[in-house]
């Protein structure tokens, strides 16, 4: 069964992250399961820590981008929105070069909270990193755009 609100369209998600953070690094999302969102990042100069090696903050970029977009697919968005509350993560294994992977699931879905898993691995499927991210859930009424104050 799915938990998806609309059918994730790859390539209009793709699109949204152009001119973002995420699409100025490279991330780009390759595919959408019935209950999960997965995304790709190089791991390349924009990416790198200045001794080589993948920056964990890039890492969080794509689980926070990946937990975002897969919590707003879950949603009306006539209705509601998510905004990230809280992100963790943990950085278990370096990466140098090449692609990584990340896979976003839900541990929870609430009225008012959501909280994802996303996992982020090597094209060999070793884990580099894991991260949790905590979604609050409001009214598309109660936030202002990003033009109101």
């Amino acid at each position: 069964m799915s938990i998806w609100q609309r059918t994730p369209d790859i390539e209009a998600l793709n699109q949204r992250l152009e001119n973002t953070l995420a699409g100025w690094i490279g991330i780009q999302i390759v595919e959408a399961g019935p209950n999960y969102l997965k995304g790709m990042m190089p791991v390349d100069r924009r990416t790198r820590q200045p001794i080589g090696f993948l920056h964990g903050g890039a890492s969080v970029v794509l689980a926070e981008t990946l937990g975002s977009i897969a919590g707003w697919l879950v949603l009306d968005p006539t209705k509601h929105l998510s905004l990230g509350l809280e992100i963790n993560a943990n950085h278990v294994r370096p990466a140098h070069d090449g692609i990584v992977y990340g896979v976003a699931r839900p541990l929870h879905l609430g009225r008012t909270t959501h909280v994802w898993q996303i996992e982020v691995s090597d094209p060999d499927h070793r884990l580099i990193s894991v991260a949790r991210l905590t979604l609050a859930i409001r009214s598309v009424h109660e936030v202002p755009g990003p033009d109101e104050e």
